[in-house]
């Protein structure tokens, strides 16, 4: 992911929040501290996939707003 940010690609990290701060602390370390997170509700383990889906739909709009900031 770091990579394809820094070719200037959109790019973000989908993730839970007890997994915020981990993501924050590799995107420094990987040399892109600006990446986006993107926050779902945790956990995902152990859902249905009818459950999955409608954290990625919550997601979405996030998403799409992102692409919509950086193609600017």
């Amino acid at each position: 992911m770091s990579e394809l940010s820094k070719r200037g690609l959109v790019t973000a990290v989908i993730c839970s929040g007890p997994f915020l701060k981990l993501g924050q602390a590799q995107a420094r370390v990987f040399g892109v501290p600006d990446l986006p997170l993107i926050l779902i509700q945790h956990p995902l383990g152990g859902l249905a996939l009818a459950d999955v889906q409608a954290r990625a739909e919550a997601a979405l709009p996030k998403i799409v707003e992102l692409f919509k900031e950086r193609l600017q």
